[in-house]
């Protein structure tokens, strides 16, 4: 099987991460497009999404929001649901995106709540 490169390069960040992971924490993915951003709090154990927010969703889309303000209310709203279940630590998987933008705000977001990763 051939993978091309954005594939490889999501495999090698995610093995990394998994790799440096000792105390099995959960893992937080970030997914954007080019007008949405979503993630997901991912049990790897049991490969089971527990915690999940987008701005995709119809409370959303009426605000009129900028993108970067659209990346902090979902995270204000997914680390709200992770009080919830009581996590806080979690490894922060960007996938094949740079930490920069709207990333760097809406980990810079969960951070400010209490989140550490």
């Amino acid at each position: 099987m051939k993978l091309n490169s954005i594939t490889r390069k999501k495999f090698r960040v995610r093995n990394r991460l998994k790799q440096n992971n000792p105390n099995n924490r959960m893992r937080l993915t970030v997914s954007r497009s080019s007008k949405n951003i979503s993630a997901q709090i991912i049990d790897d154990k049991n490969n089971k999404t527990l915690i999940s927010a987008t701005s995709n969703s119809k409370n959303l889309k009426s605000l009129k929001k900028k993108k970067t303000e659209l990346s902090e209310i979902v995270a204000n709203q997914l680390a709200e649901k992770a009080k919830e279940k009581k996590i806080t630590k979690v490894y922060f998987d960007r996938g094949v995106y740079k930490y920069h933008g709207r990333i760097k705000i809406f980990a810079d977001t969960l951070r400010k709540h209490g989140m550490e990763f």
